[in-house]
């Protein structure tokens, strides 16, 4: 559970969706950065290509991310993992094909005020769930999936397993209609309690913003495949 609880719900706020934020070329940046970068993690099972944005590979990008995401919400810092050579990352690339389940990016390292994170599509085909529910433990993807609870070996930077949340709100059961409309990957008895905020049309050019003590998730509807690059601010 985060130490700094009543500070990180003052910085609290709703999802925020930054239309026309980027231009077509620094969309092109971007994609020209994912093609570059190592790939960290090919999950053959999810069918997920994972690669991480590691510091220095563009500076130009870097500081351009940087100046545009302080216009939006202020002063921040990048929470990074680091690299096998403790070098900063500052965010992830995901090319997906199918979509991601249920989970909170809240971080690691309890003594840190976590605040945003952000999504940039760099495909047009896709759409983020985003829940009003919100969880102030670590990154933790939920789950009532009994293989998947019994992983306890993590590796440095993988979210821990957990159903607790179903133990944290109301009984209330989840919406069929969303359920069939958006969420059909998921089992409806994993959503028992959870409302959404926010569905958010993947849309090139711009970005979402909301708190990372949020549960989220893809939506069901993909075609294809889409890549979208998500990174993690704290104060």
């Amino acid at each position: 559970m985060h130490k700094n609880i009543d500070e990180i719900k003052k910085l609290e706020g709703p999802p925020q969706i930054i239309k026309n934020l980027f231009s077509k070329a620094e969309l092109e940046k971007f994609l020209d950065l994912y093609r570059n970068l190592p790939t960290t993690v090919h999950n053959k099972k999810q069918n997920v290509i994972k690669k991480r944005w590691l510091k220095d590979y563009n500076n130009e990008l870097e500081i351009l991310f940087y100046n545009k995401v302080r216009n939006e919400i202020g002063d921040f810092k990048m929470d990074n993992l680091k690299d096998e050579n403790n070098n900063d990352i500052l965010g992830l690339f995901q090319e997906s094909y199918n979509p991601i389940g249920l989970h909170v990016d809240a971080g690691f390292n309890s003594d840190e005020t976590i605040f945003k994170q952000t999504l940039i599509p760099l495909t047009s085909k896709g759409s983020t769930v985003i829940f009003k529910n919100k969880f102030y433990g670590s990154s933790t993807n939920f789950t009532i999936d009994a293989n998947e609870l019994n992983v306890k070996d993590l590796k440095y930077g993988q979210n821990k397993r957990s159903s607790e949340h179903l133990n944290m709100f109301e009984k209330k059961p989840f919406n069929n209609d969303d359920h069939k409309k958006y969420l059909k990957h998921e089992k409806i008895e994993n959503l028992l309690g959870l409302e959404i905020d926010l569905v958010y049309e993947w849309e090139l050019g711009s970005m979402l913003i909301f708190d990372r003590t949020r549960l989220h998730c893809s939506s069901s509807l993909i075609e294809g495949k889409k890549i979208g690059l998500t990174t993690f601010t704290k104060k």
